[in-house]
């Protein structure tokens, strides 16, 4: 069977839309999670902070794709059936929350501590400092690191093939193995992934020069 340049590219970019779903859904649902161990990290009880310790260590101490065949092959174990879509979106989730989390942590604590009780001086409760005083100026000091790892997290993607998600690396590899063009397949999906990152970070400098971050 004859496969054409555009036959190729076609079915990689019909395969990119899952790497960019799972990317975004990675990022959102790992975000949200990310600002409640933000929250926990710099609240004063020190259990909660020695817990979200632990979570963030676990997850940065051990590779991803560890993680991935954890949740893939583990959760069936306890009797819970797992696809590979699910499998993919919870450990990427999971792993981009501890990063996220330990982002955001450091840019709140790159906040002088004269703001904190400037905002305590106006009478304010620590959560209303920290949502209206202290989050908007560490979202300043966040937008290039936050960028930067949701780059890492759509290349991470790729890692989610060994688990048979069909996102654009396990469709090359298909497409690959009907074609013998690795040259052809493999260079396009580069060209790809360049084509999903570059944007992002062009327009984290672009966000950065509006902020006025210098």
């Amino acid at each position: 069977m004859e496969f054409t340049f555009w036959d190729i590219l076609r079915n990689l970019l019909l395969a990119a839309r899952w790497t960019i779903g799972l990317s975004l859904a990675g990022f959102l649902c790992g975000g949200s999670i990310g600002l409640l161990l933000l929250t926990v990290r710099i609240s004063p009880s020190k259990p909660l902070r020695l817990g979200a310790v632990f979570y963030i260590e676990l997850f940065q101490g051990t590779p991803l794709l560890l993680q991935l065949f954890l949740v893939f092959f583990g959760l069936p174990l306890i009797g819970i059936d797992v696809q590979p879509w699910m499998a993919a979106g919870l450990g990427l989730t999971l792993w981009a929350s501890a990063y996220l989390g330990e982002i955001w942590r450091g840019c709140v604590e790159a906040i002088p501590l004269s703001q904190w009780d400037a905002a305590a001086a106006l009478g304010l409760h620590r959560p209303y400092q920290l949502r209206l005083v202290i989050l908007p100026q560490a979202a300043r000091i966040a937008v290039a690191p936050t960028v930067g790892f949701l780059v890492q997290l759509v290349k991470a993607t790729a890692l989610t093939s060994i688990i048979g998600f069909s996102e654009l690396l396990k469709t090359s590899n298909v497409i690959n193995n009907a074609t013998f063009e690795p040259f052809t397949v493999y260079g396009a999906v580069a060209l790809i992934y360049f084509m999903i990152c570059f944007p992002l970070t062009r327009y984290s400098r672009r966000i950065e020069r509006i902020l006025k971050v210098g």
